[in-house]
């Protein structure tokens, strides 16, 4: 564990929560179907052969809450990309009125993240949930993307979901004073972004990864918090 202390602590966090009814999908999206998602599948097994291991990239929540079955993880790096705060939620973790903000890896520097080695067993049905968790909509807001990643243990292969720029929810390249506001100030029927931030920061630095953008992201969100009185 950190030494570090986050300014952006629980009880901060909890002042953002609000009760959020879920709208559900929105009606006038496209969907995914069953065809979608076999084709991705399909394109996805092209890419990483049977015979090979099955990693999974987390960089947001997907590290504390993967929601995969597991057999381990290593800390590793995927250069040309970085965590981005470029995904609008008008869902889940903000609302149409109030939209919030969530993490994807957009092209440009690199990013420390966790690579979890998924189990060989049913494999294509961990992928095919996987998938179903991430993209819903069409165009994609994720891209799946095998990156090759380098971590103490050696380089390897790790599916990662990537930033879709021509994907309905792209929010592009967004001030800082413009992530803090929303980031205080959204929540959804999953949470806030608050808590999102809380929760990623707070996974990283319990791994040993530092990422000084998200670190001065929690200590600017926790004074907005602290200065609104909420």
């Amino acid at each position: 564990m950190s030494a570090r202390t986050m300014s952006l602590t629980q009880e901060l966090v909890a002042r953002c929560f609000r009760q959020v009814e879920d709208a559900g999908p929105d009606p006038d999206a496209a969907h995914l179907d069953d065809g979608d998602y076999d084709t991705m599948l399909d394109q996805l097994q092209a890419e990483l052969p049977a015979g090979e291991p099955l990693w999974l990239f987390g960089y947001g929540s997907l590290i504390w809450k993967p929601e995969i079955d597991h057999v381990g993880e290593r800390v590793a790096v995927a250069r040309g990309w970085h965590r981005s705060f470029c995904m609008n939620m008008k869902r889940w973790r903000g609302t149409k009125d109030s939209p919030g903000l969530m993490m994807a890896l957009d092209r440009g520097g690199q990013c420390k993240g966790v690579a979890f080695r998924l189990s060989d067993d049913n494999r294509r049905q961990q992928l095919d949930r996987l998938f179903r968790r991430e993209m819903t909509l069409k165009p994609t807001s994720y891209q799946p993307r095998v990156l090759r990643l380098a971590s103490d243990s050696g380089p390897l292969k790790a599916l990662a979901f990537v930033i879709n720029r021509n994907g309905t929810t792209y929010a592009g390249s967004l001030g800082e004073e413009q992530v803090v506001e929303r980031l205080a100030t959204s929540c959804g029927h999953w949470g806030s972004g608050a808590d999102y931030l809380y929760n990623t920061v707070k996974n990283l630095e319990e791994r040993g990864i530092h990422d000084r953008h998200l670190w001065r992201l929690q200590h600017l969100v926790a004074e907005r918090i602290t200065a609104s009185g909420g």
